[in-house]
């Protein structure tokens, strides 16, 4: 997330707060880490086994927030959900997009008409089948207004859903949506019968996928068992935790101690220390994550574009990279990673913070400000709050630095209904497209209408022009106009710097060797679905 130097200061802070995200290497090109793989690659078992138990247990450092799969803002929920819910396709290693509730798909010439050809002799845990009306009913909920979801915006070019026969579904847009299919790998089926019966889907789950829900204690825990009646190749576990641990140290003692068989995210200063020792393994995945802090620009002095220019001249890009990242990173060039279709490498807000200072002059606020931070109460996000908030010290700006649990937190963003009524100022987070599509990247963060609780826009930003530039995106199919539009989109975004332009890191866990069949993707998502243990 950020750049170098002040080394003395930053090594104190580094042991304040002893534990760090993960990332790739100083530069531009993702370095390399003790254990780096191709991304994606599993961690074939090589001599041990596990003992005791059949139980694969997964300690991460944020909590699932739903398990409604139309409802879904975190990579670590996006996790949980892909066990119990499956989509209609899916990613591969690679992230290309293929079958999996749809065994094939066919697009009309003009890009209005999606086909899906089903799997058939599929059923839900409740032992509802799977077919083309359970797909229409999953999409008129997205659809529907009252329902508020986040998945909405997928659809809202939708002029009426087909079922022509069991098997088949046809989606007919008004006009051509370019990441149509993108976006169907992020949308879990639910079976028809738990919408209609009122079921409260934000803590129940019936989907098609080869787990089925055991317990879920918000905060501490999910646990999902084998589902036995899995129409596809099914996972050897008998069951998949998901262990809520937001301290780093905690995480890697749970790892050498077999306490846990995989972390995420790995602490990067631990890694040349347990890399190799005790049957672990340290595995990369070049990731398309961007962290930044978003800056409300809707409240004084933010509405301002000198006091958030000169915000980011003051950060210092290679030393957040050391203290936040480990080194195993690179810094934020554009609004959303060099690894998204259709990024542009914009021109860096320098570190300059004599030129912050003169921004910040002429903005009226010489002496600097007041003001808060928020994010989760991990160890990894109180450093990264941390060192914003030293650096931003150099220039007189104060800021309150504000952990909570990841609940109260999604809870206290989305309470607003409009910018008015927001008491955020900052917010320390970062956002991966898992859809993997340009638009996924910006426009939940940056979308006039996409403030909360609509979605992720905590920058309250606003601007018609970037608005028009993402629905263009969307109804064009040329891909050398594709390109245009959307470096304009992200020059424009980068310009009027709605955010603390941060990092990128490279994805980096912890994973014992007698774990095999699980993997991370580029967004830090968790795929287990064929999860196995050696015995």
């Amino acid at each position: 997330m950020i750049k170098r130097r002040k080394l003395v200061a930053l090594l104190s802070l580094a042991l304040v707060t002893s534990m760090i995200f993960s990332a790739c290497g100083s530069g531009s090109q993702a370095g390399s880490a003790s254990g780096q793989s191709k991304a994606g690659s599993t961690v074939a078992a090589s001599g041990e086994a596990k003992s005791k138990d059949n139980d694969l247990v997964i300690a991460m450092s944020e909590s699932v927030l739903t398990l409604d799969p139309a409802n879904m803002t975190s990579t670590t929920t996006i996790s949980a959900n892909r066990t119990l819910y499956e989509s209609l396709l899916t990613f591969d290693k690679d992230m290309k997009i293929q079958p999996l509730l749809a065994k094939s798909y066919d697009v009309s010439k003009d890009g209005k008409t999606y086909t899906f050809h089903l799997q058939t002799g599929v059923k839900f845990t409740d032992g509802t089948d799977f077919n083309a009306d359970a797909v229409k009913a999953n999409i008129e909920r997205a659809m529907n207004e009252k329902n508020n979801l986040k998945v909405r915006k997928y659809f809202a070019e939708v002029k009426e859903i087909k079922c022509p026969d069991a098997s088949t579904v046809q989606v007919i847009l008004s006009k051509p949506y370019s990441t149509f299919l993108n976006k169907m790998t992020n949308f879990g089926i639910i079976s028809p019968k738990a919408i209609q019966g009122g079921a409260n889907l934000n803590n129940t789950a019936d989907g098609t996928g080869p787990y089925k829900l055991k317990e879920w204690v918000q905060g501490d825990h999910l646990i999902v068992v084998r589902n036995d009646s899995y129409w596809g190749k099914k996972p050897t576990v008998n069951s998949l935790t998901f262990k809520v641990v937001p301290e780093s140290g905690a995480r890697i003692a749970m790892l050498q101690t077999g306490e846990a068989d995989m972390i995420y995210p790995m602490p990067s200063d631990q890694i040349k220390a347990v890399d190799g020792t005790k049957n672990i393994k340290v595995e990369s995945v070049p990731s398309n994550i961007v962290f930044y802090a978003t800056i409300n620009m809707s409240k004084k002095p933010f509405n301002d574009v000198r006091v958030r220019q000169a915000m980011n001249y003051v950060i210092n890009k290679d030393a957040f990279i050391k203290v936040v990242f480990g080194g195993y990173g690179n810094h934020a060039t554009s609004p959303m990673a060099s690894t998204t279709q259709y990024y542009s490498k914009q021109n860096e807000y320098s570190y300059n913070v004599q030129k912050a200072k003169e921004l910040l002059k002429e903005a009226g606020y010489p002496n600097g400000f007041s003001t808060s931070i928020w994010s989760d109460n991990t160890s990894d996000s109180q450093r990264g709050m941390q060192f914003i908030n030293q650096e931003l010290a150099q220039v007189g700006i104060k800021v309150d630095v504000q952990p909570m649990e990841s609940a109260t937190l999604n809870a206290k963003i989305n309470e607003a209904t409009s910018a008015a009524d927001s008491k955020i100022q900052m917010w320390y987070c970062n956002w991966s497209p898992s859809s993997g599509d340009a638009d996924g990247a910006l426009r939940a963060l940056f979308y006039s209408k996409s403030i909360p609780p609509t979605n992720a826009n905590t920058s309250y930003y606003s601007n018609a022009k970037l608005d028009s530039f993402l629905d263009q995106g969307l109804v064009e199919s040329d891909p050398s106009k594709l390109t245009s539009i959307y470096a304009q989109a992200q020059k424009t975004i980068w310009d009027d710097a709605p955010w603390l332009f941060l990092g990128q890191p490279v994805v980096q866990y912890g994973i014992k060797s007698y774990v095999s069949n699980v993997y991370m993707l580029a967004d830090g998502s968790i795929n287990c679905a064929q999860a196995a243990l050696a015995h």
